[in-house]
């Protein structure tokens, strides 16, 4: 199968059902910017939570809105120059701040309508209040913390990966988590719009892996520059930078490694890589995969992840779960659970131990590479974790 339908066919089976297309929100990349359509808010049919983040510290969150004015949007060129929203999460003080909503309407409506099967009675305004433990106007704790750059899966807005950003966030990092504007539900841009997806009525293209490198690259700049465009860039230790992503955006992680020397770590949930897969110019940095065992363990059907293992030297731990499947990396079933929809077929770990498992992987692996703490975790199976199962060719 050709892999941008392979790629659009797994994000299909995210939510286990067949997802209804918003046809009037889908165009091609020459297109004008497709847009949600606005709705008022309707009384909450459920109240959902993500689970509460481990570490020590309260997450505070900001929406950072950044244009690139050197760089024409690449999917909607008639759009102008490239525009990105991003989430910054910080470790912050107690007692400080208000609740952060999970998403705005906009970007709930455009999940709803492209993401979750009709009929479940959810409303966007359920998304909107869903419970982060994230805190707008959060006072931030002093210091200096690593910074983590998070990418989304394609079709998948930002927003579902809260549940990994608040948890490194409470574990003293700063989380820079990016939305790639057009090539998923929707992100809200400065001018309080919500264009949808370009791409996903044909899927995503070859160079997405490349472009999200770019998307990347370009909020490092913004972040740790002279005049840094947010203003508790002080927290971030500039020496100290990681990425992950889920999916495409796991994938993307390493085109952005490659292309950018201040990324020193990098970890990919359960994405397929692409080729040419650029090993070449990781120079001996650190590489986590994490991924569901049907497709991500040695000899699995994803056969890019042992080529990839295999084609460079470093720290590269590789980790198959049992039991998962490839939205358990990520928010979404945890959500999809609370309203009442069924796991899919073979999946026998539950969203909530998905989110443990990820956090408690991905937080050890940051630690171990960006803070110099060594973590006995990764070291082998744990009896605590038989989930998880340790990879080799």
């Amino acid at each position: 199968m050709h892999r941008s339908r392979r790629i659009a066919a797994v994000a299909a089976l995210v939510l286990a059902l067949p997802l209804p297309m918003a046809g009037a929100a889908m165009a091609s990349p020459s297109a004008a910017a497709p847009a949600a359509v606005a709705v008022a808010p309707t009384p909450a049919a459920f109240h959902l939570e993500l689970p509460r983040p481990t570490g020590p510290y309260p997450a505070g969150e900001e929406v950072l809105h950044l244009t690139d004015q050197d760089r024409t949007d690449p999917w909607v060129p008639s759009a102008g120059p490239r525009q990105l929203a991003v989430s910054m999460f910080y470790p912050a003080r107690h007692g400080t701040g208000v609740p952060a909503p999970y998403m705005t309407l906009g970007e709930a409506q455009g999940f709803l309508a492209t993401r979750v099967p009709a009929g479940t009675g959810a409303q966007p305004q359920d998304l909107v209040d869903s419970r982060t433990y994230a805190y707008t106007g959060a006072k931030a704790v002093g210091g200096k913390f690593p910074l983590v750059v998070l990418s989304p899966g394609f079709e998948n807005p930002r927003a579902t990966l809260t549940g990994l950003a608040t948890d490194l966030a409470s574990h003293g990092y700063v989380v820079a988590l990016v939305g790639h504007t057009y090539e998923d539900s929707g992100e809200t841009l400065a001018d309080g719009s919500t264009p949808g997806c370009a791409l996903c009525a044909s899927g995503a293209p070859d160079t997405l892996p490349g472009s999200r490198a770019k998307d990347v690259s370009f909020v490092l700049d913004q972040l740790t520059g002279h005049h840094p465009a947010w203003h508790l860039a002080h927290l971030i230790d500039r020496d100290h930078i990681g990425m992950a992503g889920h999916s495409i955006g796991g994938a993307s992680t390493l085109n952005a490694m490659a292309e950018d020397q201040r990324i020193l770590a990098g970890v990919n949930m359960d994405g397929q890589f692409s080729p040419p897969i650029p090993t070449d110019k990781l120079e001996g940095r650190s590489f986590l995969l994490l991924g569901k065992e049907s497709d991500h363990s040695a000899g699995g059907g994803d056969t890019s992840w042992g080529q990839t293992w295999s084609g460079w030297d470093g720290y590269k731990p590789w980790l198959a779960v049992t039991g998962t499947n490839h939205a358990s990396f990520t928010d979404v079933e945890i959500l999809a659970n609370e309203i009442g929809l069924p796991l899919p077929p073979g999946t026998t770990t539950s969203p909530d131990r998905g989110m443990q498992l990820t956090r408690e992987y991905v937080g050890a692996f940051f630690d171990q590479t960006l803070k110099g703490i060594h973590q006995l975790l990764l070291d082998g199976p744990s009896a605590a974790n038989p989930e998880v199962l340790f990879q080799h060719l």
